[in-house]
């Protein structure tokens, strides 16, 4: 059995970016959900370390995606991070791999894996291709040999006993290493290397991400430029609710039934989103057996799914909807809907297109027995607020 430990607490500081680069888009997917893909086939589990408080958050970038997959909560440090992970793993041999290296390919998974089950651990090297220099105090000390010095990659592979009694020395001995291979090292125990992969890079500042959308482009043809979603929702028609369509209170003598305020047009707007982003549906997001969205309001919830839309790079381009409903006339709030929407979705006013219609008394909605909502939405990977009205 084969355990991959990915390491995923990082602060992103060098990024300057308000979110964890793991979570970024790269091609219209998150960092980290590249990674977990890359490691999926070759593995029995995935144990993602998680940063404290982003538990939710690596669960959503990883679920429709990956299975096998769990979550833990890191350290304070990276090191610490991997030892929680590895104490909860199953397997005989373990990978580490660091969460915000997307492309690793699988022949270079294949060959520390190979070259670990020989020697026990294993990594991929790179040559270094610029001279290196040891410096103290402003003044070069020695030019070291460049021949035999070599960058480091992951996935790390290790028998786990090895890497785990690694470890627990390092913290009985107080040993900070840069790498896992490090610890090994420490206890005098050889650690073999394969050849690493130039595309293999690590995202760590705003050009790594260019490079990978290059790279990835060049393998697989640019990200659409476009990208269409279709949502639909219908809640029932009850007496003691208030009735909230698009964010608005609208006066009627009932209200829509649901776990949270039951707006069945920002449902329907967030299932769009979701579906044109790749990212599931508003059950996966905001299940009703979760008592924390107990009469949630919806807008909140759309402003949620915004943050996780444009954390992929993606940006809606317009909306288009329609609320299907015999009762009660919706006329007058359509303006009202659109303004406090297009706020939310950050696009101009005059993108965001509501529509309300009858069906002629026909059906559960002819018969006033709920209301129905449709919705189609496009994303795009350029754009940006744009809140002229």
């Amino acid at each position: 059995m084969i355990s991959a430990i990915i390491p995923a607490a990082g602060s992103g500081r060098r990024m300057k970016a308000k979110v964890n680069k793991q979570f970024m888009s790269i091609a219209g997917q998150p960092v980290l959900t590249r990674s977990l893909l890359s490691l999926a086939p070759w593995v029995d589990e995935l144990i993602i370390v998680a940063r404290p408080g982003e538990e939710k958050l690596c669960q959503q970038v990883a679920l429709g995606h990956v299975d096998k997959f769990r979550i833990i909560s890191g350290g304070t440090t990276r090191q610490q991070s991997v030892y929680n992970g590895l104490r909860s793993a199953g397997g005989d041999y373990v990978l580490v791999h660091d969460g915000n290296r997307p492309l690793v390919s699988g022949k270079l998974i294949q060959r520390v894996l190979e070259a670990a089950r020989v020697h026990g651990a294993a990594i991929p090297v790179v040559p270094v291709v610029d001279t290196i220099k040891e410096i103290d105090d402003g003044f070069v000390v020695a030019t070291l040999p460049r021949h035999r010095l070599r960058a480091v990659q992951t996935p790390q592979a290790f028998r786990k006993e090895l890497l785990l009694h690694a470890h627990q020395h390092a913290v009985e001995q107080g040993i900070a290493g840069t790498d896992d291979s490090s610890l090994v090292e420490s206890l005098n125990q050889p650690v073999a290397v394969v050849e690493g992969e130039l595309a293999n890079l690590k995202i760590t500042t705003p050009g790594d991400l260019e490079r990978a959308e290059r790279i990835l482009n060049a393998r697989t043809g640019p990200n659409p430029p476009l990208r269409v979603g279709h949502g639909y929702d219908v809640h029932r028609l009850v007496d003691g609710r208030k009735l909230v369509l698009g964010g608005v209170s609208v006066p009627f003598e009932q209200g829509l039934d649901g776990h949270s305020d039951a707006d069945v047009l920002v449902h329907a707007i967030i299932d769009a989103l979701l579906g044109a982003a790749g990212l599931g549906d508003i059950g996966r997001h905001f299940p009703d057996s979760d008592p924390a969205w107990a009469g949630a309001d919806s807008c909140k919830l759309l402003a949620h799914v915004m943050e996780l839309v444009q954390g992929q790079g993606l940006h809606p381009a317009n909306i288009d909807a329609t609320i299907i409903a015999q009762r009660p006339r919706l006329s007058g709030y359509i303006h009202q809907m659109a303004h406090g929407l297009a706020e939310i979705l950050h696009l101009n006013a005059r993108y965001v297109n509501i529509k309300a219609t009858t069906t002629e008394t026909l059906g559960f909605a002819g018969r006033g027995e709920g209301i129905a909502a449709h919705c189609v939405c496009t994303l795009t990977t350029t754009g940006g607020k744009d809140y002229d009205s």
